[in-house]
């Protein structure tokens, strides 16, 4: 991550409650500061956020081998599947809970 300093690394987790930390890091990067300064985010900010990830795959991606490549894959994609489970789990939270009774 570009706000981590060299040489330290940014836990990915908590010891005490086995809890990801990941989302709190990404709270804490300037381009997702800067997405939601004006409370939405926009198709260009979008864009701008998935060249990043492309990015940093591109470069990672090829200095993994196969087992490693196959587990980083995993972690992705159970990662992805955690973040859109937590946004939807939210939304239903959000949402009004009465009836409509017309």
């Amino acid at each position: 991550m570009s706000n981590t300093p060299t040489g330290k690394r940014t836990p990915w987790f908590d010891d005490k409650t086995a809890t990801p930390l990941i989302d709190q890091h990404a709270r804490k990067l300037t381009s997702f500061i800067d997405a939601l300064a004006d409370g939405k985010v926009d198709e260009g900010e979008i864009r701008s956020q998935e060249t990043r990830v492309l990015t940093l795959m591109k470069e990672i991606e090829p200095k993994l081998d196969d087992a490693l490549h196959a587990r980083v894959t995993e972690l992705l994609c159970e990662l992805t599947a955690y973040d859109l489970m937590q946004t939807l789990h939210e939304m239903q939270k959000a949402r009004p809970r009465t009836a409509f009774r017309g």
